[in-house]
């Protein structure tokens, strides 16, 4: 198994593909961490616990009372509050006697082939019990009966291993989960640069690189979504690591709402991070035999450079989390009314929008905000979710059996989260919507969020959009989500249930999401949040694909798509073309093409010239689908090191096919421009399909391509093509 415990040293030894992770048993029942990094055969670790001299201020522990022991200089493998480590904490409870101290230490162990899911939560999954191994520590703080299970699950095949916390109290009196991170570790050192993807509306994931520093350094949201602003990633990378050399800690929370990332470098040049729920806002009231389980968080090491740890993250991903039909179905071709639109369409225009779709070659419309209540604006209707009928003259139905005459399929907008102040279900029910009695409500895009901490609520929405999606023959479900959460409180919870909404918000929605899926396993589930503002694992669990950004702009795309490919594969973003954006539709076509490819224009005022253009994309959109939806990504030149060309290349998995796209953001000086490939098998030969050239995969590598004679210019673009002879 690639999980062992050693007897002689009490040690756990989880061995990943790429690494070596090494927690243990010590005096006093504390649990331990020696070592996460490349793959090591040694069992004897004991040195590795050692940490410099410390005072008076380092408290001793009486159950562990050993040289160089203090909880608070030793590498704890899940930290506490309030029981002499004075670093991060990773757990905390606030006890019946009103303080929180919380002092965990080991019950017993239990290893076992395979993972289990997680109730209510989305989590990555084993497709057969030979994948992982999973390993479960009891814990115990025997003054609260807080009783703790670390769940560590290591992916065989992946180098990655995740890890999540399940929280019991097995005493006969409540407490508080105060603080519960689904992740704690302890690193030797501080020569780590630390890696996150920033960003805002239409500027998603950024990436920002910055080295550690002494004291405390974070990445939060607390918006009840993963956010625009910041993702629940982070990496922490050796000193000078590009995409192909160097050590990569990268860390991700499969979970959709507010998180925390924070990394403490101690006076000993430690480095501890905590990952999980952000504490602020949060609190859970847990009675006599009840459980809570935090969210999953996944760790992918390699000393290989950000670009294998990229793929890592990939390949798990593709594999292990996305579900269902559309994880290895072909996805259909769409179209996407919105930008064409707006509000303003009937039936009509929507019939001949897809009329001049299907000439061009695209196969599903999607219909998208508009459809429902009395919405001509983005001020009324959320929450009536039946058909405007003074729009559809013929009905949902009328429109989708012309739609599907047209030989198209059909998707539909919804944003089941949100509720308009100027809507029937406001004025039948004002109550549903998040508030907090005595105090104004935010407003933003003119709507309110609706509580899905509540049952009544979820139920009362599903139920509706259950009558439109059962009735009629839809294939696609664009779920959006346009506002964050403020006001947070919940009518029906007591008093000491309050700091539970948040988390009860997001366990709503993926209630839903589940409900869906399950319903309607043929229809292809899109997340959306203004874009990407909750692009993160907890929704790709549900959504095989999430729309990237509301910003189509080519050139800005390959910032947010370069920052999105950390550690989220093609396959899932969402990309689409447009039209009134700089750069002709041939940049368009590659910046889009890699991702889930759509279009977002109006048809209808496509020019001869134009609609030809488009359909020799579609044709090409189709010839290198495999390689996009299932190749391994290579980032050649990034937009954050490079003013002028940026440059990816995705390659098969049996390595004979490769597509490179280059773009060249503004006209080079020196327009001498080699490029070296990545990830070709170096003993083949590849044909340039676009000059008939041979080479093989060795110079291709090693001496590159010379694309002198490219074309050059502001937002030109173009694509190289490979396959092996």
């Amino acid at each position: 198994m690639s999980i062992r415990f050693i007897e002689e040293n009490k040690i756990f030894k989880l061995d990943s593909k790429t690494s070596t992770y090494i927690f243990g048993v010590f005096e006093g029942n504390y649990l331990v961490h020696y070592y996460y990094g490349a793959p090591i055969p040694d069992t004897d670790v004991e040195q590795l616990r050692i940490r410099p001299g410390f005072a008076s201020f380092c408290p001793d522990s009486p159950s562990a009372r050993v040289f160089n022991f203090s909880p608070d200089v030793t590498p704890l493998e899940y930290s506490t509050f309030g029981a002499g480590d004075f670093r991060l904490s990773a757990f905390a409870v606030k006890n019946s006697e009103g303080n929180k101290v919380t002092d965990l230490r080991y019950v017993s162990h239990e290893i076992y082939s395979g993972k289990k899911p997680i109730p209510g939560l989305p989590s990555l999954y084993v497709n057969t019990e030979d994948e992982a191994d999973t390993l479960e520590v009891l814990t115990e703080d025997k003054v609260t009966g807080a009783r703790v299970t670390l769940v560590y699950t290591v992916f065989k095949e992946y180098g990655a291993i995740t890890r999540c916390v399940k929280v019991e109290n097995a005493s006969d009196k409540p407490f508080y989960i105060d603080t519960v991170h689904s992740l704690c570790i302890d690193l030797p050192g501080n020569d780590y640069e630390m890696l996150d993807l920033y960003g805002r509306w239409v500027k998603e994931r950024s990436l920002d690189r910055y080295p550690l520093h002494r004291g405390i350094q974070s990445i939060k949201s607390k918006r009840g979504s993963s956010s625009h602003n910041h993702n629940p990633f982070t990496a922490l990378v050796s000193k000078g690591a590009n995409e192909d050399y160097g050590e990569c800690y990268g860390f991700n929370l499969v979970y959709s709402s507010n998180f925390s990332i924070d990394v403490e470098v101690d006076g000993f040049r430690s480095s501890r991070l905590v990952m999980g729920i952000n504490p602020e806002g949060f609190s859970w009231y847990l009675a006599p035999g009840e459980t809570f389980y935090a969210p999953e968080a996944v760790m992918v090491y390699t000393n290989k450079g950000l670009g294998e740890m990229s793929r890592i993250f990939h390949r798990l991903y593709a594999n292990n989390l996305i579900r269902g039909k559309w994880k290895k179905a072909k996805r259909p071709l769409l179209i996407n009314n919105w930008e064409g639109t707006g509000m303003n369409f009937d039936h009509d225009k929507l019939v001949s929008f897809a009329k001049h779709a299907k000439d061009i070659g695209l196969e599903m419309l999607v219909m998208d905000d508009g459809w429902f209540g009395k919405r001509d604006h983005d001020n009324s209707s959320l929450g009536d979710w039946y058909v405007a009928e003074y729009k559809l003259q013929k009905g949902l139905s009328g429109l989708i059996k012309e739609v599907n005459d047209c030989g198209l399929k059909f998707g539909i907008w919804f944003e089941p989260e949100m509720i308009s102040p100027d809507s029937d279900i406001y004025r039948a029910h004002p109550d549903w919507c998040l508030h907090t009695e005595g105090r104004d409500k935010s407003i933003a895009r003119t709507q309110y969020v609706i509580d899905y901490s509540r049952k009544e609520v979820r139920d009362h929405i599903y139920s509706m959009m259950y009558d439109i999606l059962s009735n009629n023959n839809i294939d696609y479900v664009k779920w959006d989500f346009n506002r964050n959460l403020t006001e947070v409180s919940c009518a029906q919870l007591p008093p000491e249930k309050q700091g539970e909404v948040f988390h009860r918000f997001v366990l709503g929605t993926y209630e839903i999401m589940d409900r869906l899926t399950t319903d309607f396993p043929h229809i292809l589930l899109e997340n959306c949040s203004g874009g990407g503002g909750r692009f993160d694992p907890g929704m790709l669990y549900y959504s095989p694909q999430i729309w990237t950004s509301d910003n189509t702009d080519p050139i800005e795309r390959l910032t947010i798509q370069f920052g999105t490919s950390m550690c989220y594969p093609a396959s899932t973003m969402g990309a689409h073309v447009s039209a009134n954006r700089r750069t002709g539709y041939e940049t368009k076509m590659n910046v889009a093409l890699w991702g889930s490819f759509g279009y977002e224009l109006d048809p209808d005022k496509l020019t001869p010239e134009e609609k030809a253009e488009i359909k020799d994309q579609i044709a090409l959109y189709h010839k290198y689908y495999d390689v996009i939806h299932y190749g391994e990504l290579y980032r050649l030149i990034t937009p954050f090191e490079n003013e002028f060309h940026v440059a990816w290349e995705l390659v098969s998995e049996d390595k004979n096919e490769a597509l490179v796209t280059v773009v060249e953001i503004k006209r080079a000086y020196d327009e001498f421009f080699m490029l070296r490939l990545k990830g070709l098998d170096p003993e083949k030969l590849y044909e340039i399909e676009e000059t008939g050239d041979t080479f093989s995969g060795a110079y291709l590598m090693n001496a590159g391509l010379n694309l002198t004679h490219r074309p050059h210019g502001d937002g030109l673009s173009y694509r190289v093509h490979l396959l092996a002879k």
